[in-house]
């Protein structure tokens, strides 16, 4: 089944946050050392990941024209509005909206995302979400023991973009050349690890990036990348 995969992967998600809430009971600077401890092994993976590219100004380019479009767009407005929701619908009062949208950027942004789904749908070969998940998993429980509930509901966007990634891939590898695929997973591994030291830096508690607005420069990656690859 092509979504054999992200469904696993979704699911461990949902299994981790649930176990990370059976230990939201812990004392508050523990929660808070914590959240610093994920945030810089976070940070870690964003600067292993952003060393990957090949011309760092493809990076540049893409998260300065892609933050512009997000601001324009106020993605962050909108994917904390979706948190906002959650959270009133569910009468919490811990931040449903930093869980969910923090969760949700680390699962969603980075290469095993794309290159596991288009495995699953184009080989069958569930192996990369499977080990994905576990990570995943881990993380999110870890997370909603420290941010609340709302880090179980990042497994539907999840779902949502890697399901959508797996169905389609058949077609995309119609079009796409290999070479360009290989080139853009690259990049867009290398502006997604800007992303992720943007969000460890959150949660450390440095600063306050609206990493949601950066997400279009993952767009903008596979439009510079396509331009280099025809020129060529």
């Amino acid at each position: 089944m092509v979504l054999t995969g992200t469904l696993v992967n979704a699911g461990l998600i949902v299994i981790g946050a649930l176990l990370g809430l059976l230990f939201h009971r812990i004392p508050e600077r523990m929660k808070e050392t914590v959240t610093a401890a994920i945030g810089l092994a976070v940070i870690l993976l964003g600067i292993q990941m952003g060393m990957k590219s090949e011309n760092f100004l493809i990076v540049i380019g893409s998260l300065v024209v892609g933050s512009a479009l997000g601001e324009w767009w106020k993605l962050d407005e909108l994917l904390n509005e979706v948190g906002y929701r959650l959270e009133r619908r569910l009468g919490s009062q811990s931040s449903v909206a930093e869980g969910f949208v923090t969760a949700t950027l680390i699962f969603v942004i980075g290469a095993m995302a794309i290159i596991g789904a288009l495995d699953s749908g184009l080989r069958g070969d569930h192996d990369v979400l499977y080990t994905k998940g576990l990570i995943d998993g881990f993380t999110a429980l870890v997370l909603s023991s420290t941010l609340g509930i709302g880090v179980m509901f990042s497994a539907v966007p999840v779902l949502v973009y890697q399901g959508g990634i797996a169905l389609l891939a058949i077609q995309i590898m119609k079009f796409i050349p290999e070479s360009l695929m290989d080139s853009f997973i690259l990049e867009m591994t290398a502006t997604g690890g800007v992303m992720i030291v943007a969000i460890g830096l959150n949660l450390v508690g440095i600063t306050k990036i609206r990493v949601a607005n950066l997400l279009p420069g993952i767009l903008v990656v596979g439009l510079i990348v396509s331009i280099i690859h025809t020129i060529n």
